[in-house]
């Protein structure tokens, strides 16, 4: 008889998983703790965390319902501390005559076990389906299409799933209601508090553990707020639709000072570990609406990212790796500032957001896309630097999500594929969008003067110097249109400030950056 040990990975809490399903009766089922996987890149330890506690409750739950489970504890004097050398150790152990495992979250890792299939002890790897979409899905969509935008793969979304249809008709009549969704939060409107999830004696142990192994990582433990089952994960859904949700669609772009969620929901991390499932999540936004709950642009703003934008981004990863990893269309070659590891700089939006990234590992996506992502963009960054950072400091960041995110969105490096024009933006959009500028030491409404906003000078240099590689782009002929136009001076000016700015920053971090990726281009690189 067939006894597989079947490996549930940290992002894979649910128990509809497909490596459980049709499980012969002698399976063991093992969850590991390794420090390889805390430390390939320095996550920050809420993420950590979140993981661990997650597991533990998880491995918990199959105990109850019958399964032969075996935990791997970080501390366990016999954990080799690797995730595959740790599988095959309980394998041999248990008697095991394959390793089963669901598609992994990182090309690396499905990489490593596609490498062991044929080995002495197979390993078995088989289809997450615990998405709308699955990669051989996405690649039928994607194959003979000349550009793979996400308008075209959301509206296919809708029509397949019913979602805020009308027959074959957007209800509302419009696809896409994003043009309502750019609202600043008004003076005094306060977002409600988050749920505040117990701490059971399985959580507090976690964070003692953590402590004690990557404590040395940027971020702290203390402001720890996140659910770590499934049961805590329901009440921060149920709190989205019942406080959030009415309001998230007008001020989803809004950023502010000293409110770090608004109306955001919280909720991706829950759903890239698996403890809730994407249907459920977009079905309760929908009846939200169908309830007179919600206005239609919240509703469809959020299935939007939930539907649309998660779906589309994991297809993309799938499909274009592992080339995708090394794209560098803009050729950034500076080193990640060291103030993304400390906060540390006179730039409030930067300062802000570094700020409630180190307490909560999170930022919401207007602040990763605009503020920290923006800033990187400006200044050249190196993808591979970037894309670690924001690997290892948010707790919902697993590398599928991460990487078309932060390499294709935020520093369009590669060429387009995701976005039709670079995110680009200058002091004014904060000014505009957020509360930053009016506490801040530097004027968005200046450029070349000694209390300049940097960004302004920052934006103009990048245009001038990407004009001929975006000269094609039809979204920046404006844009390229006005720099045109400007005089010698005004251009030399601005350059000058925006090197004088830039000889400033320190660009030796805490920690090594780009070590994950440039590792893994190293070893991917024909």
């Amino acid at each position: 008889m067939s006894c597989p040990l079947i490996l549930v990975l940290g992002d894979q809490l649910s128990h509809s998983l497909s490596s459980l399903r049709d499980a012969p009766d002698g399976a063991v089922v093992a969850l590991c703790e390794v420090a390889e996987e805390g430390r390939y890149v320095p996550h920050h330890p809420q993420k950590i965390a979140l993981i661990l506690a997650a597991m533990r409750h998880f491995a918990g739950e199959l105990r109850a319902k019958g399964w032969r489970v075996h935990y791997s504890a970080l501390d366990a004097p016999d954990n080799v501390q690797t995730l595959i050398g740790e599988a095959e150790r309980l394998a041999a152990l248990y008697g095991c005559d394959e390793v089963r495992v669901t598609r992994p979250g990182e090309w690396r890792l499905w990489q490593a076990m596609q490498e062991r299939r044929d080995a002495a002890l197979p390993w078995r790897l088989v289809e997450d389906d615990r998405f709308y979409v699955t990669p051989d899905a996405f690649a039928d969509w994607a194959r003979g299409r000349s550009t793979l935008r996400l308008e075209g793969f959301y509206r296919e979304m809708r029509r397949h799933t019913g979602l805020l249809m009308e027959g074959d008709s957007p209800l509302g009549g419009r696809w896409n209601f994003d043009h309502d969704n750019r609202e600043p939060l008004p003076e005094h409107l306060e977002a409600p508090e988050p749920p505040c999830h117990r701490r059971d004696a399985t959580t507090r142990e976690v964070l003692v553990l953590v402590a004690e192994h990557f404590g040395d990582h940027f971020g702290a433990l203390e402001g720890f707020h996140w659910p770590v089952t499934r049961r805590q994960s329901l009440v921060d859904l149920r709190h989205f639709i019942a406080n959030l949700l009415p309001h998230f669609g007008r001020y989803q772009d809004a950023i502010s000072d000293d409110q770090p969620f608004l109306f955001h929901s919280r909720l991706s991390a829950a759903l890239n570990l698996g403890l809730l499932a994407p249907q459920e999540v977009c079905a309760a936004v929908e009846a939200a609406y169908q309830d007179g709950k919600a206005p239609l642009n919240a509703a469809e703003g959020f299935i939007r990212q939930i539907l649309g934008w998660r779906e589309y981004v994991r297809g993309l990863y799938w499909t274009r790796m592992p080339s995708y990893k090394r794209a560098n269309y803009l050729d950034g070659q500076r080193g990640l500032p060291d103030f993304y590891w400390s906060g540390d700089t006179e730039l409030r939006c930067l300062k802000r957001a570094i700020e409630m990234t180190r307490d909560n590992a999170y930022a919401h996506h207007i602040q990763r896309l605009m503020v920290t992502g923006n800033f990187a963009l400006l200044c050249d960054v190196a993808p591979a630097a970037l894309c670690d950072w924001y690997l290892a400091v948010y707790a919902d960041a697993c590398e599928w999500v991460e990487l078309p995110n932060t390499l294709g969105m935020v520093l369009h490096g590669d060429g387009g594929l995701m976005g039709s024009k670079p995110y680009c933006a200058s002091g004014k959009y904060l000014d505009r969008m957020s509360d930053h500028c009016q506490r801040c030491r530097y004027d968005p409404k200046r450029s070349t003067e000694e209390n300049a906003c940097p960004l302004n000078s920052l934006y103009w240099r990048f245009i001038e110097r990407h004009a001929d590689r975006l000269a094609d782009n039809p979204r920046m002929k404006p844009i390229l249109g006005n720099l045109a136009r400007m005089s010698d001076a005004r251009r030399t000016a601005l350059r000058k400030r925006a090197e004088a700015f830039l000889a400033t920053l320190d660009t030796e971090p805490a920690y090594g950056q780009g070590a994950h990726s440039a590792g893994y281009e190293a070893a991917e690189s024909d």
